[in-house]
C-alpha cells in the first residue's frame, strides 16, 4: 500500500530537481550583464526621475553616460554641479559644471487683477477643471489655481499666493516635472541667468485681455520696440523673451504699461 503513494512522489521530487538544475544552469548562461559603471554613475546620481535631462528618467541617463561618451554629463539639474562632478570621476571625463536653471509662471492674474466665472464643483485640480468647458477662470489662459504645481514639486518651490503659483527660485532646481503638470502651460524652464521674464500667456487680443485682466499683455509691441538686442517678439499676442538674447537691462520692464515685465535678478536660483 506504501509502494502505490511512494512512487509518485519520488517521481514528482524528481522532476522538482530536474528543473531546478535547469533554472540554475540557465541562470548562468542567460544572466544579463550588469554594466559596472551603470550602477556607480546611477548612484551618484540625484533619482529624481524628472526627465530634465533629456532622457526617460535616471536610469536611462546612467546608462546613455556609461555606454556613449559623447553623451554630456552635466545634464542633471536637480543633481546640479556637484552631481555632475560624482559623475566625471566615476566614468574618469573632464568635468562640466551645470547651467543652473529655474521655474517661471508666465502668469500673474492674482484675485486682484482677474476673476473666476464659474463655481467648480468636481476634483479639485488643475487638470480636472481644465477639462470642464476650459478653466474657471476669465481668462482661458489664466492659472487655475488648484496647485498641481505645487503637489508635484518635490522641492517645496512653489506655492500659491493669491489665487496664483508662485516659485521661490532660492528652492527651484529646474527639474520640469511641474512644467509637464500645468494644463494652461504657463510654465517654462529658463536659465539662472535669465532673470526678465513676461507674467502673462494669453492668446486675446488686447482689448480683451485688458478687459478680463489687469495683468495681461495687450500686445502694445513697446518692449519690442524698446529692446536693443532683438529679444522680445509678439507671438500669439503675448510678448515673448528669448533668454538667449536677453540682457537683462530692465529696458522693457519700464516701458510696459500693464506691468507684466518683471525682474527676479535678486532672487535669481543659484546652482
Amino acid at each position: 500500500m506504501m509502494e502505490q503513494y511512494l512512487f509518485p512522489i519520488l517521481i514528482v521530487t524528481g522532476i522538482g530537481l530536474l528543473a531546478g538544475v535547469i533554472l540554475t544552469v540557465a541562470s548562468k548562461f542567460m544572466a544579463v550583464k550588469v554594466n559596472d559603471a551603470v550602477a556607480k554613475v546611477r548612484d551618484v546620481l540625484p533619482g529624481a526621475n524628472c526627465g530634465a535631462c533629456g532622457y526617460a528618467g535616471c536610469d536611462d541617463y546612467a546608462a546613455a553616460l556609461a555606454t556613449d561618451h559623447t553623451v554630456k554629463a552635466n545634464l542633471c539639474t536637480p543633481g546640479g554641479s556637484s552631481a555632475a562632478l560624482a559623475v566625471s570621476k566615476v566614468l574618469g571625463i573632464k568635468f562640466e559644471s551645470v547651467e543652473g536653471k529655474y521655474a517661471i509662471i508666465k502668469c500673474f492674474g492674482t484675485f486682484d487683477k482677474t476673476r473666476y466665472i464659474m463655481d467648480f464643483k468636481g476634483i479639485q485640480s488643475c487638470n480636472a477643471n481644465k477639462m470642464f468647458y476650459r478653466g474657471r477662470g476669465a481668462c482661458s489662459r489664466a492659472c487655475l489655481g488648484y496647485g498641481d504645481c505645487v503637489k508635484a514639486c518635490g522641492y517645496g518651490a512653489i506655492s500659491l499666493v493669491n489665487g496664483v503659483a508662485v516659485v521661490d527660485k532660492r528652492k527651484c532646481v529646474g527639474c520640469s516635472v511641474c512644467v509637464k503638470k500645468c494644463p494652461n502651460h504657463l510654465i517654462s524652464i529658463v536659465p539662472s541667468g535669465s532673470t526678465t521674464y513676461v507674467g502673462c500667456s494669453s492668446p486675446d487680443n488686447g482689448a480683451r485681455t485688458h478687459k478680463i485682466c489687469k495683468a495681461g499683455c495687450i500686445a502694445c509691441r513697446k518692449c519690442e520696440k524698446v529692446c536693443k538686442f532683438d529679444a522680445i517678439s509678439i507671438s500669439n499676442n503675448t510678448a515673448v523673451i528669448d533668454p538667449a538674447k536677453c540682457r537683462n537691462c530692465g529696458m522693457c520692464i519700464k516701458e510696459c504699461p500693464v506691468g507684466i515685465i518683471k525682474s527676479n535678478k535678486k532672487k535669481a536660483a543659484k546652482n
